[in-house]
Parts: structure tokens; C-alpha cells; sequence
């Protein structure tokens, strides 16, 4: 689950520029929300996946997918090979300004800020996450059940 509450710097309340975006890539529902403000993002080319609103981060999620489907033009089999490709895109999006995003398609969940992209997949049973970067490490077999997320 993505949700955001959004700030609404650029493009008016509406509910076209409301967070979480979603769109389809690989007959996945990718989802995206974004915080931060970007300079010259309707330059980004956004190929088949049109901005609906007028917000930053609706054209930069349209650029990561048009991006992705370029170099990918069919689901991609080496998903840490993704991963490290929108680490990189989302360095490229940074230099337009702050840029911070959750972006999931379904079965991964994907969050950069500022230098760090991290990723985690869930099934149980659950096991440990250490993050690259830092000497942080959560057991998931203690802290949720198989049950914790489903209704």
C-alpha cells in the first residue's frame, strides 16, 4: 500500500494531481508517489504513458515508466538489473531538484531519498532486511505473522 498527502506545490488541488499515481508496464500496476519539487520536468519525455494533471511528480513517474520500457521493451527476467537502473533514473530525476518517491509494482516496493534507493520482498515466512547502507536490521519473524497485512 502507497499513500501520500500531498503538499500541492505544483499543479492545482484537483483530483487529477492527486498521489499515489498508477499506470500499467509489463501487465503490471505500477504505482508511484513523489515528494519534492523538480525544475524543467515538462521537458521529460514521457513516451506512451501521459501525464493526466499538471504535477512534477505525475510527469516524473511517466518519465521512470517510459524509461523502463525502453530499455525493457518486454518484462525483464534480472530484476536486481531493474532496480539498479531506476536507482539510477532516480539520480537523474534528482538533479532537478528534491526528489523522493515510493514506487511499487505490486510485488516490489521501491523508495529513494536523496543517495539511497532500498528494496524489500515480503513472503512469509518472514526473515531478516539489513539495509546497505547503514548497520540497521529488523526481523520480520518478530515484529509480523503471515496474517499481519491480509484481512
Amino acid at each position: 500500500m502507497i499513500s501520500h498527502i500531498r503538499q500541492a506545490n505544483r499543479g492545482e488541488v484537483a483530483l487529477e494531481n492527486t498521489h499515489p499515481f498508477t499506470r500499467e508496464l509489463w501487465g503490471r500496476n505500477w504505482t508511484y508517489a513523489h515528494n519534492g519539487q523538480l525544475k524543467g520536468y515538462r521537458g521529460l519525455e514521457t513516451g506512451t504513458f501521459r501525464p493526466v494533471g499538471q504535477t512534477d511528480s505525475e510527469y516524473a513517474f511517466c518519465w521512470l515508466l517510459h524509461q523502463l520500457s525502453l530499455k525493457y521493451p518486454r518484462t525483464p527476467g534480472q530484476w536486481p538489473a531493474v532496480f539498479r537502473y531506476i536507482a539510477l533514473l532516480a539520480q537523474q530525476l534528482r538533479s532537478k531538484g528534491v526528489f523522493n518517491m515510493l514506487l511499487s509494482d505490486g510485488q516490489y516496493v521501491m523508495a529513494f531519498c536523496s543517495t539511497n534507493l532500498y528494496w524489500i520482498t515480503r513472503r512469509a515466512p518472514f526473515g531478516k532486511a539489513t539495509l546497505l547502507d547503514q548497520d540497521v536490521e529488523i526481523d520480520f519473524q518478530q515484529q509480523t505473522t503471515p496474517t499481519t497485512w491480509s484481512r
